[in-house]
């Protein structure tokens, strides 16, 4: 949609939001090279950066997680209930956790680094020098290549010194340790190493060193495991299935496979230990237990015998005994599940299945053992009495018993633990390295090279704010006259032109007027065209004066009035052009002209109108140049013989045309526009802004100056304004 505004001056000013896609696709048409090269490159960037970065292998394994039953030996059928599935989510973090990952470190001294000292990028691509064949190769802890072969038993440093590189060199044949420049500590290779002070402790395993330093570091704990966590990874294979997969990737083949190996055997042997420390927490339990079930059968036994001893021998009756035998299986039991339930009081709630289960089979067996009291109470008293005695013995004999058994099961459970984890598949490493993966990172290295592209083009297309196509102009009410395509022909002079520019020998070199050059060149054309059109500007001007200003330097007013000029000259016109840019003016240089004696000398009065007014080459057209560089060109400009000079060339000729400095530099084009009786400016293609042409034609207007029009120079022939102007001048440029 498009909203129309006016501005001050009276114009129309539309606000288009629409969005283009035909334009947006002759953008990137336009800039089809720079996409395609773009992605290209960004596609060969990323297949080298596939070939040429270190090659990450991937180890993994399996272990088996099975289901955790209760530890405590001889509790029968609460075993059941204290059982559960161990879930493999705390597994997972317990296979991640320092606990485990700590051992690793230590297991393999992961926390002692030594590497050769070459620069991060060059000696990154080194190759590695090969081993003598059959000889080790440290994992961790060492360096060796076909000249080094260096190995370090212990190394201890300060906590403020960990992470912290040392340079470990070989002096006289010797280890010398340093730290930032200065010697730690030097001696024997077969004998530790220690600073002044002790804190830092070296002990070297093989000492053979090589033509270059090692970079000895001593990690923390904590940055180790990170690095170890950040490369591995545990997850389950399913859902509660107790199989856990573990992966562990890096560059070294044999390093992976050690580390994930370590970490699994760690794993196995904490979950052996947590196991083992379970019976051992029953055992101690039952040991103090025992001594007291001693002390009371002790007793019991020596309370019978004495009662015995006193009322001499007692029979008891069948019936009695058998009250007797139920009576001692019940406390037995009674007592069995007293023991049960201290240890399961120290695991669970008494809400808990299982400790109300413990508390229904109590209540159970209390409720027998009254009835069998009541049963007691009707015997004689001497049976009673002789009863409750060998009840206490048999039972507490019972228990004790019970017990000792308990313990040599916990024992024999302590020294046979073998946990509920188990480890399937050991550590393997796969033959083909799983990154970098070439395809893929040669496949997004283009696809954001290709985005990147378009992006730059549609961002520099988005931030440009330059004139495009006369309809830009016309819709904020400015009426283009002409719109002058590039001429590939001028390009190769202006090629030229700088090229002795810059050897210095340009500076006054002639410039070839393209109109005589190549008459049917489109900017030719198009010249053709404005020559028509200025016939019916000019029917209601004041006088002949035509001025010719712009913007800003650089947008081919120069050109425009020359080869307007010549084009005029060619149908019969008497023309002459008058270089009234006295700064930097170069017409000149088109009709060969010194241009040392021109407008500035005529103006100060050193030299008269014959004497500044010369003929050039073509027939009709005369040329004024700028003269010397005054220093006041404003000035001379405001002076009353420049408007002579206006009134007596209007008399001699069918047209004047005048070039001037762009107004938004200085403001002579303003005071030339006075006397002019039509004026035009010239804008470049791509170069001045819908804005920036608004505020010239606003400069002027200030200065009482009204501007015809405007004539759009170099238009380039684009994907994006192929259906526009530029078709219709090749159409006419085109030979039948």
């Amino acid at each position: 949609m498009s909203s129309p505004q006016t501005d001050n001056s009276g114009r129309l000013n539309v606000i288009n939001d629409e969005i283009d896609l035909r334009r947006l696709w002759g953008l990137l048409m336009d800039a089809r090279w720079l996409v395609i090269g773009t992605t290209v490159l960004a596609l060969l960037l990323g297949l080298a950066y596939g070939f040429v970065a270190t090659p990450i292998y991937k180890a993994d394994g399996l272990l088996q997680v099975e289901p955790k039953t209760g530890s405590m030996a001889g509790i029968g059928d609460l075993n059941e209930l204290l059982s559960q599935e161990s879930s493999a989510e705390a597994e997972i973090q317990l296979i991640r956790s320092r606990m485990v990952l700590g051992q690793v470190v230590d297991q393999l001294h992961m926390d002692i680094g030594l590497a050769p000292d070459r620069l991060p990028l060059i000696g990154g691509f080194r190759a590695p020098e090969p081993t003598p064949e059959g000889a080790p190769v440290p994992l961790f802890a060492g360096f060796r290549d076909s000249e080094t072969y260096v190995t370090v038993n212990h190394f201890n440093v300060p906590d403020g010194l960990l992470d912290e590189p040392f340079t470990l060199q070989s002096e006289d044949g010797q280890p010398a340790l340093y730290y930032d420049g200065e010697l730690v500590a030097k001696g024997p290779a077969d004998q530790p190493l220690r600073s002044e002070d002790g804190g830092i402790h070296l002990e070297l395993g093989e000492w053979q060193p090589g033509g270059e330093d090692l970079i000895l570091t001593k990690y923390s704990i904590l940055t180790v495991v990170n690095g170890i966590r950040a490369n591995l990874a545990v997850s389950e294979v399913g859902k509660q299935t107790g199989i856990i997969n573990m992966s562990y990737t890096g560059p070294n083949q044999g390093r992976i496979r050690a580390v994930l190996n370590a970490i699994a055997d760690n794993y196995v042997l904490q979950n052996i230990q947590r196991t083992a420390e379970e019976a051992e927490k029953s055992l101690e339990f039952l040991d103090q237990q025992l001594p007291e079930i001693k002390s009371t059968l002790t007793n019991a036994e020596e309370k019978l015998n004495a009662y015995r001893l006193k009322s001499e021998s007692v029979d008891l009756s069948l019936e009695t005994q058998s009250v007797l035998e139920r009576l001692v299986s019940i406390e037995a039991k009674l007592n069995e599940l007293k023991i049960k339930e201290s240890e399961v009081s120290a695991r669970f709630t008494r809400e808990h299945p299982a400790y109300r289960t413990l508390l229904q089979q109590r209540r159970s067996l209390e409720g027998e053992k009254a009835e069998i009291n009541k049963q007691i109470n009707e015997l004689p008293e001497t049976q009673q009495e002789i009863l409750r005695l060998m009840r206490d013995v048999e039972v507490n004999q019972e228990i004790y018993v019970a017990l000792l058994n308990k313990v040599q099961e916990l024992r024999i459970m302590r020294a046979s633990t073998v946990g509920n984890v188990r480890v399937i598949d050991s550590a393997l490493v796969q033959p083909e390295p799983v990154k970098p993966q070439k395809g893929l990172i040669a496949a997004l290295a283009g696809l954001l090279g290709l985005m990147m592209s378009v992006g730059h083009v549609l961002v520099r297309a988005a931030f440009n704010r330059g004139v495009e196509t006369p309809d830009q102009l016309e819709e904020q009410g400015i009426s283009v006259y002409a719109a002058v395509p590039l001429s590939e022909s001028q390009q190769k002079l202006d090629r030229v032109m700088a090229a002795l520019r810059r050897r210095k020998r340009g500076k006054h070199e002639p410039i070839s007027l393209l109109a005589e050059k190549d008459p049917g060149d489109l900017a030719i054309e198009a010249l053709r065209s404005l020559r028509t059109s200025l016939h019916f500007a000019m029917m209601e001007a004041d006088n002949k004066v035509l001025m010719i200003s712009g913007p800003s330097p650089g947008v081919g007013k120069s050109f425009v009035t020359a080869n307007l000029a010549a084009v005029l000259a060619q149908v019969g016109q008497r023309v002459v052009v008058v270089d009234a840019d006295m700064r930097k003016g170069h017409l000149h240089r088109y009709f060969e002209n010194d241009g040392q004696t021109g407008l500035s000398s005529f103006l100060s009065g050193q030299a008269d109108l014959d004497q500044v007014l010369v003929q050039t080459k073509e027939e009709n057209l005369s040329f004024i140049s700028r003269g010397q560089i005054p220093p006041n060109p404003a000035e001379l400009l405001m002076h009353k013989r420049f408007g002579e000079l206006m009134d007596k060339l209007s008399e001699q000729f069918d047209l004047v045309l005048v070039d001037t400095p762009p107004i938004l530099a200085v403001t002579d084009a303003a005071i030339v526009g006075q006397l002019a009786g039509t004026s035009l400016i010239v804008a470049r293609y791509g170069q001045n802004s819908v804005k920036e042409i608004d505020v010239t034609i606003n400069r002027f207007e200030q200065n009482k100056v009204t501007i015809k029009g405007a004539i759009l120079n170099c238009i380039e022939r684009r994907a994006s304004n192929e259906y526009g102007y530029y078709s219709y001048y090749k159409y006419s440029s085109d030979k039948s």
